[in-house]
Formats: C-alpha cells, sequence, structure tokens
C-alpha cells in the first residue's frame, strides 16, 4: 500500500479484519500453489508487500524455517504484529516513495497491492531492484473492470441493488486513484521489465461463502463514503447487507489475475 490519507479501506477498521480473512478463504490456495511451483524452500529470503495481514506471511515462514527471512512491510502494519517473530521481519515501508527493504530477495510477492498504489512504475521497479538473480516475483491484483459486478446474474431488484452499490465503490476506488483495469496489464508489464519466463492466470471466485463475507464486510466499511458522496442511502445499503445474510445471492469478486516471471 501506499502512505496516503486517499486510501479508501484503511487497515485499522475493524472491516478490515474480516477482509482479510476473506480474502485469505478466496485467495491463499491461489497464491500457495504459484509459491509451491516456484519450489519455495528451507533458507529463502522473501519480501511480502503490502502484507496487510498475516495469512501468506506465516505461511511463508513455515516454508523458509529458522534459516530463511521474510520481511513484512505495508504503511500499517497493525494487524502483523501477530507474525513478527523469526524468521518475520515486519517493518513499516511504502513501496512507492521508499528503496526497497534490502536486496537479493529469492521471492517477491505482492497481492491486491498495486492497483492502489500511485507510483505503480516506481513499486515494479522496487520490487524487480530487490531480487537475486534468479529470484521470483509474483503479482497478483484483480481488475474490476474485467467483472464489475456482485452479481453475474441479475435476475432481480436484490442483485440490481448489489450491483449498483459496487458500481458505487468502483467509483470510490476510481476517485482515489486506483486503476481498475491494472490486472490484465501485469504480464506485459513483467516483460517489459525484463523478466523471463513470465506467465499469468486468473482465478474468479462464485457463490462462495466467502465472498459473502467480503461482500458484508466491505460495504459496511465504506457506508459512510456511499452515503456522504450520494451514491446510495442508508436504506440501500441496510436493505443489501440483510439480503446478503439470507445467503441466497451467487455473489462474485473481481477475477484476480497472477503474473510471475524471473529475473535475469
Amino acid at each position: 500500500m501506499t502512505r496516503t490519507d486517499r486510501y479508501l479501506l484503511d487497515n485499522r477498521q475493524t472491516e478490515a479484519g474480516e477482509r482479510f480473512d476473506a480474502f485469505a478463504t478466496l485467495f491463499d490456495p491461489t497464491t500457495f500453489r504459484h509459491i509451491e511451483g516456484f519450489g519455495i524452500g528451507s533458507g529463502w529470503r522473501c519480501w511480502e508487500v503490502g502484507a496487510g495481514g498475516t495469512s501468506v506471511v506465516s505461511w511463508l515462514a513455515k516454508k523458509v524455517g529458522p534459516t530463511g527471512k521474510v520481511v513484512a512491510t505495508d504503511i500499517d502494519t497493525t494487524r502483523l504484529a501477530a507474525a513478527a517473530r523469526s524468521p518475520v521481519d515486519v517493518r513499516v515501508h511504502d513501496v512507492s516513495a521508499e528503496e526497497p527493504p534490502g536486496e537479493d530477495f529469492d521471492l517477491v510477492h505482492a497481492r491486491l497491492v498495486l492497483v492502489h498504489v500511485p507510483d505503480r512504475e516506481r513499486a515494479l521497479r522496487s520490487m524487480i531492484k530487490s531480487l537475486r538473480p534468479g529470484g521470483r516475483l509474483l503479482l497478483e491484483d484483480a481488475d474490476p473492470a474485467l467483472q464489475p459486478l456482485t452479481c453475474p446474474d441479475e435476475r432481480g431488484p436484490e442483485q440490481q441493488l448489489a450491483n449498483r452499490l459496487r458500481q458505487g465503490f468502483r467509483r470510490l476506488l476510481a476517485d482515489r486513484g486506483a486503476d481498475l483495469s491494472y490486472g490484465r496489464t501485469l504480464p506485459r508489464l513483467l516483460r517489459e521489465a525484463g523478466l523471463s519466463q513470465v506467465a499469468a492466470d486468473a482465478y474468479f471466485p462464485l457463490a462462495s461463502p466467502a465472498c459473502a463475507a467480503l461482500e458484508s464486510a466491505t460495504i459496511r466499511q465504506i457506508r459512510e463514503q456511499l452515503v456522504t458522496a450520494g451514491l446510495a442511502t442508508d436504506e440501500d445499503i441496510d436493505r443489501h447487507l440483510a439480503n446478503v445474510a439470507t445467503g441466497t445471492m451467487d455473489l462474485a469478486t473481481a477475477p484476480l489475475i497472477s503474473a510471475w516471471g524471473r529475473k535475469a
């Protein structure tokens, strides 16, 4: 993340923890599958950029063992405190404005980070700079413009309301500098940055209980901003949260695009 008051989703809010838990349920299996494919093992040095929560950091720590190192950075490390023990080093850090917190990393990973960062080019250069020759970079970001709906099956007023609120959320993100089409650019950006063996895939969750948990936490977290901006009323939000709580809506998230490459 970046040190800016423009960021919409503050890690210090109660709902942030619920969002991190939902992200872990939805996306950790994809993230872990990719990193396992790189051959991660004892002694690896890893940088987890914009870590937010602890799920990926703790998993990396088990993989690298006591001889390895996991540097976990974010502009707000409030929720990383539980992971701050060897081999994990937790640091307050702005990837878009500061030098990397080390070099010769075997792995650098960022998930749902760069889409929010104002100076994405500098952040990407910083992450690549920190890799050792042969080191791996894994970037994972959403692409809301590819699939902009909360309810792709818009069959009634409940789904229509959900999609209208998602449109409001996207508007708030864009107003704060988020690039809602960033995910699809990752393979090209990695190739242009000189990485080799670049590849990518996408994961699109649909109708998962974690999608509902994420939706509820997100809407509650941005409630005030939606109302203040005139994008929804309190009545709209109460009705939508009640609809989500029924468990009968097939909710989706934006596709998560994972792209990876190797430093020469």
